[in-house]
């Protein structure tokens, strides 16, 4: 999931730079940029957006004036080089508020804002991801996100959750192919891992949960690769 963005500032030189910190971000992504209010209101009518970088001070219409004229507002981030309107700012309930130069650390604070409330905004029309099942000659629905992580069990494979472990008749080849690539990862000839769940790791071992199981070294490179994905 990306929050496909429009970056709003009459400064080219200023654009440039939120641009560069956008187009940079793994779950973000730039969908236009815009010198100018007025032209923004027509590109808004026309294609939605999931948050908006909008500067203040532009001439004709000011980053003030253009979140009076939408209808439907989406996120926005102010960004300007004038603190005096830090308090106003949040009249309009933006997300959060920048203040130029950015700084990329406090871009990124801003961007986990974002992310939150959107994953909040959308949990209702978000249904759980599961998996049915055979444990004990009865069909079981297994919720992705409770999973921590499968492991070799002789001809079995363990499911582990928080609340149980599940019991299955299956190769760990042949269960890894009914989870969601995105979400778990092999790290281990013998384990299986929510990727969602990792706390820490080094060049041996994971931290989930409280638990620490080992990693294969040769699995590391992609453990890396798939976390930067879900971050």
């Amino acid at each position: 999931m990306k929050l496909k963005c429009l970056l709003i500032d009459d400064s080219t030189t200023q654009r440039r730079a939120v641009a560069k910190l956008v187009k940079e971000h793994p779950k973000l992504l730039l969908v236009n940029e815009l010198d100018n209010g007025l032209c923004a209101l027509k590109e808004l009518s026309k294609t939605p957006v999931d948050l908006i970088f909008l500067d203040i001070e532009m001439p004709g219409l000011s980053g003030f004036d253009l979140l009076e004229s939408l209808e439907s507002k989406p996120q926005v981030i102010l960004v300007s080089g004038n603190p005096n309107h830090a308090m106003k700012a949040f009249d309009y309930d933006v997300t959060d508020y920048l203040k130029k130069p950015l700084d990329k650390s406090r871009f990124d604070v801003a961007i986990k804002k974002a992310l939150n409330t959107y994953k909040l905004q959308n949990k209702e029309t978000v249904k759980p991801q599961y998996i049915t099942v055979t444990n004990n000659l009865k069909k079981t629905k297994l919720f992705l996100h409770e999973i921590m992580w499968i492991e070799a069990y002789g001809d079995y494979v363990k499911i582990i959750t928080e609340e149980k472990n599940t019991l299955v008749l299956s190769t760990m080849k042949g269960f890894a192919q009914q989870l969601p690539q995105n979400k778990f990862l092999r790290i281990h000839k013998s384990y299986i891992v929510n990727l969602e769940k990792i706390e820490n790791f080094n060049g041996s071992t994971v931290e989930l949960c409280g638990h620490t199981i080992p990693l294969s070294r040769h699995k590391k490179e992609a453990l890396m690769e798939a976390l930067v994905v879900i971050e």
